[in-house]
């Protein structure tokens, strides 16, 4: 009997990592942006707060999230970090700490005038707690020392079991690179890169995510080279203890254009500085040189004993203590691989150096002026401000790397590497990332924010991390080039990096862009932009940059450095960071009228209780808040199937079924053992899954009327696609030996089993799709000439297989096959002088009567990444290439007759990201969608035209 009518599954694409959007602990823990709204257990002195629900993920605490307006003695003799635990535990009906002294570790204790602020990192059972930190603050003067007030988040629920991990090192690793080396490839198969490095992974201990109880993982920083543009990539991942399921990654690095994965290690110290100053005169010299705006200038310069003029800025040192200190150091890395310096220092760097103090057009044009100047710039603002010594507030050395590009090309971007700034070249109508201050500014604060709050990179709290770096720098750099507030461009930032263009056409961002929550924040997956940090960010800067026109620079820049240093936490949103704004007006005196304007700001742009249920859509939502992370979702023959977690996403996944017309109620597929069941797909009749666990990845099926779970065995790697049909599931294996991907067949009545390319080395299959007993799928292989690119059909009942009219000699990419009645349809990036787009093609199952149903390049082409496709249409996800990140950068979906006629229309005007579609019956598509904050299976049964 012939199957119903189908398409293919896709399940892992590089831009298609799980929906993580909302907030920033929501979107970080259950990767899915769970909402509430509020301040969790807000107190006034004196009250006990109720038990509350974390607004930011779901998690159960009684600890209030912010208590102000205390005056509660404390001991005055003693350490503040004492002190400050001491009065928690004084205060264990209001904290609800059981053991302040044990669970709570002390981050930092930072003195600053009469003001104390101890940061401290909650455990549980020795084990850290992702996000779990809790500020005190306290003043001193006059002999007497009392709490002012606290806030954080403290998770008061959790109850795991930190002994017994049921997954080794060795096993998470292995599942960590596997999971980013899908992402990183997933929608394409390519060509490699000759002297591609491999990813490799580096494991960090456990780790306890505060979901629900708790979940314990093993962190693993996964590093290497992105293979599509030899940018660094350095990604966190969390793989479960239990079950080895990468339950959550996200990138590391920090970006000033918001360039997707790059990102790098952590290991990079202090470069060594040649020749050690012999005398004190040596220290500091006045060079001369010019910036790239043609301003002549002073920069502190060393000369070495051999009489060279080193790039060094010693004058930050005591006149009594020339010999300790903070460092500011600029270092030539003009022509090294970003991916090269990233975390680490590139062999052989060392300091800009000229024989005399007067630095030539060299030096201009190579950016070292610019970021020379600017780091003495940002350094002198942090501490005649704030009184902050260097930007790890211990007078910490202060380096920079300018001139990288990435894969030989210009690079522009910068970014915060975790110990050093690194500045991309530039090309084309770019200047080196160091021309303009703000840059430089922007990447020194995220800097500050990674000693302070150390606001956790991804969704809300990511996009604050970016807003007020965004905000220090632009602050610094009307400050440094003594700008006006009145200034139609003040807000712009990057508006000098250009050698043509004009500071509007030119500038990255602009803080005085009116972004709205109800009108501009989008839901974006962890796919490059880390769950929107860049394209959510100006509307938490836009708040702070309105409240600095309407106070002026001086209080406002008090108000928000307060906020950022003595009331947030890692996992804050943007509710949240209003609070932790509003709360450390407060403390520095504000009048009634000037907490108006701090709180008018913040609503102008939306930033208040409530504001995610603002969102609308034009889909019919088919299941809410399904909290998972890259896992997919399924259809065929009226049904679909998807993973599920429960309402704080602590819960193992589990597989539901249901109807694609949202109709009755789902039912569960899975057995609940506490695996992680993913990558679910149905052809109507029949449900197949992967099941992660301590013993393997194995691979299930259970009818759709109901039985037994039947288990087909292990995958013998990580599994990150699956399809069935008929009486065949196909998947996609991430062999951890070598790295490369191939896709399997089991027959579900025989249990026979194989891999499509007999696992040979190194050949490279994925993508895969079956229908009638037959499986298409992607191919790399290699001849003697160099690798080969196709696609390919096997009839797994006589072993043939049919190579489809592809060019392997010229095509450099395929994409996501499907099988209809019409064929087989593939996406085919051949070398020509496109720009990202890619053809959507189909021909026979014997390779005849090929016909290009979108072009790759002109009127009607598209920037394919992946499809899914009925008998009537075909459906395409569409990833164009992201300079900087919009909404029109986001994976949008599209729908085209099989036969390419009408053109392509949107299937959704949704503003957010179209993720995992899957094609049922007729023009109907399901998919993932987070434009409204969580990660939601939404539908539509026609295209909704133009947008």
């Amino acid at each position: 009997m012939r199957s119903p009518v189908r398409r293919t599954a896709v399940r892992s694409t590089r831009g298609q990592s799980g929906i993580a959007v909302g907030r920033g602990v929501a979107a970080l823990l259950t990767a899915a942006g769970l909402l509430t709204t509020g301040i969790s257990g807000a107190a006034v002195a004196g009250e006990t707060p109720p038990a509350a629900v974390d607004p930011a993920s779901g998690a159960h605490t009684e600890t209030p999230a912010l208590v102000a307006g205390l005056d509660e003695e404390v001991p005055a003799t003693g350490s503040a970090a004492d002190a400050a635990r001491g009065h928690l535990k004084a205060k264990k009906g209001r904290y609800r700490i059981a053991d302040p002294a044990g669970d709570l570790k002390v981050v930092d204790t930072q003195a600053r005038g009469r003001h104390e602020t101890v940061r401290l990192r909650q455990t549980y059972r020795g084990v850290s707690v992702l996000g779990g930190e809790y500020v005190v603050r306290m003043e001193k003067q006059n002999g007497r020392r009392a709490v002012t007030g606290t806030s954080g988040k403290y998770f008061t629920e959790l109850k795991l079991d930190t002994v017994t991990p049921g997954v080794s090192e060795k096993t998470a690793v292995e599942r960590a690179v596997g999971a980013v080396a899908s992402q990183l490839g997933g929608g394409t198969l390519r060509r490699p890169v000759d002297g591609e490095a491999r990813l490799s992974g580096s494991a960090q201990g456990l780790t306890i995510l505060p979901q629900g109880a708790g979940v314990l993982t093993r962190h693993i920083t996964v590093t290497g080279v992105n293979p599509s543009d030899g940018s660094p990539v350095r990604q966190e991942v969390y793989v479960d203890a239990r079950s080895g399921f990468p339950v959550l990654r996200y990138s590391g690095i920090k970006t000033f254009g918001g360039e997707g994965t790059a990102a790098g290690t952590t290991d990079g110290g202090a470069v060594a500085v040649d020749d050690q100053p012999a005398a004190a005169d040596q220290l500091v010299v006045k060079g001369t040189g010019t910036r790239y705006n043609g301003e002549k200038t002073e920069v502190n310069l060393y000369r070495d004993i051999q009489g060279v003029h080193q790039m060094i800025d010693y004058s930050k040192r005591a006149a009594d203590s020339p010999y300790s200190g903070p460092m500011l150091a600029t270092y030539d890395a003009r022509g090294r691989e970003a991916a090269a310096a990233s975390g680490r220092w590139p062999t052989g760097v060392k300091t800009f150096r000229s024989a005399t103090p007067e630095l030539g057009e060299e030096f201009t044009d190579s950016g070292a002026i610019d970021a020379h100047w600017a780091a003495g710039k940002v350094y002198d603002y942090y501490k005649d401000h704030f009184d902050r010594d260097s930007i790890d507030g211990k007078d910490g050395f202060v380096q920079s790397l300018v001139g990288v590009v990435s894969n030989g090309q210009p690079y522009n971007n910068a970014f915060w590497d975790g110990s050093k700034m690194v500045y991309g070249q530039g090309g084309g109508d770019y200047r080196t990332f160091s021309a303009d201050t703000d840059v430089v500014g922007h990447e020194m604060t995220h800097g500050v924010i990674e000693h302070t709050a150390n606001l956790v990179y991804v969704g809300q709290s990511g996009a604050m991390n970016e807003a007020l770096a965004d905000y220090f720098g632009n602050a610094i750099d009307l400050e440094a080039d003594q700008g006006s507030m009145d200034d139609p461009d003040a807000g712009l930032l990057g508006e000098d990096l250009c050698v043509t263009r004009g500071p509007r056409e030119c500038a990255l961002r602009d803080l005085n862009d009116g972004a709205t929550t109800s009108k501009d924040f989008i839901g974006v997956t962890y796919r490059g932009d880390n769950g929107g940090v860049h394209l959510n960010s100006t509307i938490f800067s836009g708040a702070l940059w309105d409240m600095r026109q309407d106070l002026g620079a001086g209080l406002a820049d008090q108000i928000v450095y307060r906020a950022l240093s003595a009331y947030m936490t890692p996992l804050d949103g943007f509710t949240e960071g209003r609070a932790a704004v509003v709360a450390a007006a407060q403390e520095l005196g504000a009048t009634k009228d000037q907490l108006r304007t701090v709180k008018r700001s913040f609503d102008a742009h939306g930033i208040v209780p409530g504001w995610e249920k603002a969102l609308g859509v034009d889909t019919d939502t088919i299941l809410n808040k399904v909290n998972i992370a890259g896992t997919g979702v399924g259809a065929g023959g009226g049904k679909y199937a998807v993973s599920n977690s429960d309402e704080d996403g602590s819960e193992p996944y589990s597989v539901w079924l249901g109807n694609t017309s949202g109709q009755g109620r789902p039912q569960l597929m899975s057995e609940n053992n506490g695996d992680y069941n993913v990558y679910a797909d149905t052809d109507g009749t029949t449900v197949a899954w992967v099941d992660f666990s301590a013993n393997g990845v194995l691979i299930k099926t259970r009818p759709v009327k109901g039985g037994i779970v039947k288990t087909l065995g292990g995958a013998g790697g990580n599994v990150s696609a699956l399809a069935v049909d008929g009486d065949y599931v196909v998947y996609t294996v991430t062999d951890p030996t070598t790295g490369l991907q191939h896709v399997g067949y089991i027959q579900i009545s025989t249990g026979k089993r194989a891999l499509v390319d007999g696992g040979r080395t190194p050949w490279s299959t994925a993508l895969p799709s079956v229908r009638d007993g037959k499986i298409a799928y992607a191919k790399l292989w290699p001849e003697a000439d160099g690798y080969k690119l196709g696609v390919e059909v096997l009839d797994p009942a006589t072993g043939k297989t049919t190579l489809m009219p592809i060019d392997k000699n010229a095509t450099r990419g395929v994409g996501q096959t499907a099988i209809t009645d019409d064929g087989v349809h593939w996406i085919e990036d051949a070398d020509g002088a496109d720009k990202g787009q890619a053809a959507v093609r189909r021909a026979g199952l014997d390779g005849s009567g090929p016909v290009t149903i979108t072009p790759e390049s002109g009127d009607g082409s598209l920037f394919a990444y992946s499809l899914t496709a009925s008998d009537d249409a075909v459906t395409v996800t569409t990833l164009p290439p992201a300079t900087s990140w919009a909404n029109d950068t986001l994976p949008k979906l599209f729908q085209v007759a099989s036969d390419g006629k009408g053109g392509a229309q949107r299937v959704s005007c949704n503003r957010g990201d179209q993720v995992f579609a899957a094609a049922d019956e007729g023009l109907r598509v399901v998919w993932l969608d987070g434009t409204t904050g969580s990660t939601n299976l939404v539908k539509r049964d026609r295209p909704a035209g133009s947008c």
